[in-house]
């Protein structure tokens, strides 16, 4: 579970800028309030928004058996119109794309679960089938388990920008020789995705997805919805919560982003918790110094992989993922949060650096780039969401990266440095602010590579009704099917809808951690 929710997320959920720059003043919150309560209110031509949109959330879903070889028999889809502009719902519309099995005891069924993998960008239309074999027959008696891409993303209207396979590259380290070929790499892709989908980037936002999903919801007959969510698919779970709080029933939150820091933030937090999970794995690598040779105390341990990384800077290293410079093996950073791959990792570039082995493969999720419409999609939620409070001046991101390369020697200035959003225009509205007292559980490993403990205890601070499970030791992205005690937790929620009475702080077994 834990490797299919990281891949999912591969466009990312690396991270989630700081909205809350955008978003603290009282006019832009007056704003947001105002320009919400005016949709829900009325459209554009001033009829009531109910009516509007009664074309779309009454349309007729014509299911069919899905043509994907890797869909279950079980599963049918079907094709949902959704208006690009929920300002202009007469106007131009857009696909979502949706699939459904259907609950296997009609007299227990409850209703709906829709599921979203994260990204953004990640499309979600076969994720309910392949989370299918972790959930109980008790959840798939009560509810119909539905997936659906994301507007502009897989089958759903895609996005294109054309970008070349070097554009889609994102994870770049600051040098200063090399820094004005990353602005002018940003400036490219935000140019580039502007003159071939400048008409639509404004309106793929995550506050239009949650719409889209509330569309979803009034087209399958159900009055309200259960959410299963992870890493970024969090993020917009929340925003649904703040926007059709009536709407809500139960909703799961797997490994969740941090609401207040989404968008340039949510990069530069794997940057931050990198280091702790480093210092960690020093430890336990230092502990079993007979086992990997890399130093017998934490500073020595640290000290060994430094200087690997040094030696590659001058010379890259031939590896099993071919030669890696010094910058190569910091990109690695997630590999540190499971410590015992990271030492059987580490171990082998020390091997590598003294021309005895070429070392195993990166015990990462794999590295080849996802396609161009996951990695525009990322491009175009999260920088329309948040564009405004990205900085437009190159200097800046100079600045930040090369701070943060002091601070978070890992990743600091693969997080800091310039992206596509600091020259994108914004989206059709700001992002929304996540503060409520929804009655959400929120699934949390203690060692989480994309998603600190600390933004998913940030997102249990915003929804205030929340209860969060935190497992310790826990390793990796995605909680939920793993076999940790968060599972039974999750499984009570979702069959009787009872919250546990506080949050739940339990240890991950020993097979789930680095420990023996």
């Amino acid at each position: 579970m834990a490797s299919l929710l990281a891949a999912c997320t591969a466009a990312l959920l690396a991270a989630t800028p700081t909205p809350a720059t955008a978003h603290t003043t009282a006019h832009t919150t007056a704003h947001t309030t105002a320009r919400t309560a005016a949709r829900t209110a009325t459209g554009s031509s001033g009829v009531s928004a109910k009516d509007a949109l009664r074309r779309y959330t009454q349309q007729e879903l014509r299911w069919r058996p899905c043509d994907d070889a890797q869909t279950p028999a079980s599963f049918q889809c079907a094709t949902l119109k959704v208006p690009l502009d929920y300002d202009d719902p007469g106007g131009r519309q857009l696909d979502v794309v949706v699939s459904r099995s259907k609950a296997s005891s009609p007299k227990e069924r409850r209703g709906v679960l829709l599921f979203n993998p994260g990204g953004p960008g990640a499309p979600g239309l076969g994720f309910p089938a392949a989370l299918e074999t972790y959930l109980p027959k008790e959840v798939k008696r009560r509810y119909d388990l539905v997936g659906f891409d994301p507007r502009g993303v897989g089958r759903s209207s895609p996005l294109s920008c054309g970008l070349t396979a070097r554009e889609l590259d994102f994870e770049r380290p600051y040098r200063a020789r090399t820094f004005g070929k990353d602005v002018r790499w940003a400036r490219t892709v935000a140019a580039k995705c502007r003159a071939e989908e400048g008409d639509r980037l404004p309106h793929i936002t995550t506050r239009n997805t949650a719409r889209d999903m509330d569309v979803v919801r009034a087209a399958l007959g159900e009055s309200r919805i259960s959410y299963f969510g992870g890493s970024y698919g969090t993020y917009l779970g929340a925003v649904y919560l703040q926007m059709f709080p009536r709407r809500a029933d139960r909703f799961v939150l797997d490994s969740a982003a941090d609401p207040a820091r989404y968008g340039r933030g949510t990069f530069q937090g794997m940057a931050e918790g990198a280091e702790p999970a480093f210092v960690r794995w020093s430890r336990w690598t230092a502990r079993r110094n007979a086992t990997y040779r890399l130093g017998a105390t934490p500073a020595e341990v640290r000290r060994t992989f430094w200087d690997i990384v040094a030696r590659a800077d001058r010379e890259p290293l031939l590896t099993g993922d071919g030669l890696l410079a010094g910058d190569d093996i910091r990109s690695a950073r997630a590999v540190f949060f499971r410590v015992r791959q990271a030492a059987d990792w580490v171990a082998g570039l020390k091997k590598a650096e003294a021309g005895t082995g070429t070392g195993p493969v990166t015990p990462t999720p794999d590295p080849e780039l996802p396609p161009e419409n996951q990695i525009v999609g990322l491009w175009a939620v999260m920088c329309g969401d948040t564009a405004a409070a990205w900085p437009h001046d190159p200097r800046k991101y100079r600045r930040d990266a090369v701070r943060d390369r002091a601070r978070y020697p890992l990743y600091g200035d693969f997080a800091s440095t310039v992206k596509p959003c600091a020259f994108w225009k914004p989206g059709s509205e700001p992002a929304t602010t996540v503060s409520n007292d929804a009655r959400a559980l929120i699934l949390q490993n203690e060692w989480d590579p994309q998603t600190s403990l600390k933004a998913a205890r940030s997102m249990h601070r915003a929804l205030r009704g929340s209860r969060m499970v935190t497992v310790v030791g826990g390793e990796g992205h995605g909680v939920y099917g793993a076999g940790s005690c968060a599972d039974e937790v999750a499984d009570a929620y979702l069959t009787t809808g009872r919250l546990p009475a506080g949050d739940v702080v339990c240890r991950a077994s020993a097979g789930r951690t680095g420990q023996p």
